[in-house]
């Protein structure tokens, strides 16, 4: 029983955990997310309201921990010790659950188990970003580094030279292996743009060996686990999908091609999908809430007057799909705009965000 005696003796009483919006709150829960998204962090703020000799928590990444010895001595060990918490980090499924009064598990991807609670954790929106950033004095400075370098919570306390390079890290580390890797890169190089899978698949297999098949399986698996991210167009189920990933920065880490316009939009979209779940994208509306009939369109740097026929194509969308509201995300513009039919705001993405 050393690997249970050894998770046994672990206590998080002393850690330093990041207060979310999401919170374990059923007995039962699994959580599941993107990779680095904050699952562990959420157990521990869980574990905190407990005393030590209460829980055991088992890491099945950690290389130390014989999972073949767990599953043989679990239920054993919980009976001895009085155990009413039990943690399962990155837990496969590989073994039958044991009797606990409160089990918590973490998995890459969500699945329905019954008796728990599925919790699906994001990055952090940028209400939860300024709460943790102690680093920047005013929300200018906060707002351009989360543009710049994005939601993962551990980020906010890396230095700023040091954070492209864990960035990186970080894309490979949930890369299992080559293929992986070059399938969520060509993922992360499309944010925003409409593109099929097999437009992908047949440009990233002229570049390496690959089946179409593997190519197809693995965009599921990063679409279930929420790193990738496929928007429909409203109405129209067989059109090309415009693709997100989890983290906006991503495409500022693997490539120094600048898309600010595509990273500025999947950064509006992460706020979005944390709220909606009916978003969709039409001809000239980048994403349209249909349960709230408004629209919002990402322009960084918008000019009346240079845009005035992209405003009118806009508009003349808006009104075919009786759309009453059209919020235009920018920088820093803050103006409104007449209409007779519509309401149309130009709002800076911070005041957007916070509102």
């Amino acid at each position: 029983m050393r690997t249970l005696e050894a998770c046994y003796e672990i206590n998080f009483s002393k850690v330093n955990f990041m207060e979310r919006k999401t919170k374990i709150t059923e007995s039962k829960t699994l959580i599941s997310g993107a990779f680095k998204t904050g699952k562990s962090y959420l157990i521990y703020d869980f574990l905190s309201t407990f005393k030590p000799k209460d829980y055991l928590y088992i890491d099945f990444s950690d290389l130390r921990n014989d999972a073949s010895e767990v599953s043989k001595n679990l239920e054993k060990f919980i009976k001895m010790n009085e155990i009413t918490v039990l943690v399962l980090e990155n837990f496969d499924f590989d073994f039958e659950l044991p009797t606990c009064e409160n089990i918590i598990i973490s998995t890459k991807t969500p699945i329905n188990l019954k008796g728990f609670k599925n919790i699906i954790i994001s990055a952090l929106d940028f209400e939860e970003y300024l709460l943790h950033d102690n680093r920047h004095q005013n929300i200018t400075q906060s707002f351009n580094s989360f543009l710049k370098f994005g939601n993962i919570p551990e980020l906010i306390n890396y230095e700023d030279h040091k954070k492209i390079n864990r960035l990186q890290e970080i894309i490979e580390l949930q890369c299992k292996n080559e293929t992986q890797y070059e399938i969520f890169k060509i993922l992360i190089e499309n944010i925003d743009e409409k593109k099929s899978l097999f437009q992908l698949f047949n440009t990233l297999k002229s570049k390496i060996k690959i089946s179409k098949d593997k190519f197809y399986e693995t965009c599921k698996i990063y679409e279930n686990n929420k790193s990738i991210y496929f928007l429909q167009k409203y109405n129209q189920e067989k059109s090309v999908k415009k693709i997100y990933c989890y983290n906006h920065s991503f495409l500022n880490a693997i490539s120094h091609v600048k898309k600010f316009k595509n990273e500025f939009s999947n950064m509006i979209f992460l706020e979005l999908v944390h709220k909606y779940k009916d978003i969709y994208y039409l001809d000239s509306i980048d994403f349209y809430i249909k349960s709230k009939n408004i629209a919002i369109i990402p322009i960084p740097f918008f000019n009346r007057f240079l845009m005035n026929n992209a405003l009118k194509k806009i508009i003349k969308n808006a009104n075919e799909f009786e759309i009453n509201e059209i919020n235009i995300i920018t920088i820093s513009n803050n103006e409104k705009i007449s209409d007779p039919k519509l309401k149309i705001n130009i709002i800076p993405f911070y005041e957007w965000a916070l509102s």
